[in-house]
């Protein structure tokens, strides 16, 4: 982690990838994205400007940490804790989540060593 400065802007922390971070390619189009862009992620390492900036056309890559931030906001969506997600909403949001757990455990699950 490293403090960036950009003119105009505050100093923020960002996440830099090592040399064996993988990055996962995802494609997430549609009302996942939509629903997606209206979330709240605190914390996120700036996960949540590059997911409002993303549109969609082209696969978005996500490190593991990526990952692990939506994998930790997306069921909190799906508990009724964010009171503007509608039910087919949750239904979106519940096909991106199925898929970024399979995308997760396919590559870090605890049984790979």
């Amino acid at each position: 982690m490293r403090l960036e400065h950009r003119a105009g802007q505050e100093y923020t922390f960002s996440m830099r990838p090592g040399r064996k971070d993988r990055k996962h390619q995802l494609l997430i189009t549609g009302a996942e994205l939509r629903e997606l862009k209206r979330l709240d992620m605190p914390e996120s390492f700036g996960l949540d400007g590059r997911i409002e900036r993303y549109a969609g056309k082209r696969p978005i890559g996500l490190y593991r940490w990526d990952l692990d931030c939506l994998l930790a906001t997306l069921p909190l969506a799906l508990e009724d804790r964010y009171p503007y997600v509608s039910p087919k909403g949750k239904m979106a949001l519940r096909t991106l989540y199925d898929r970024l757990r399979v995308e997760y455990d396919s590559c870090y699950s605890a049984t790979q060593t």
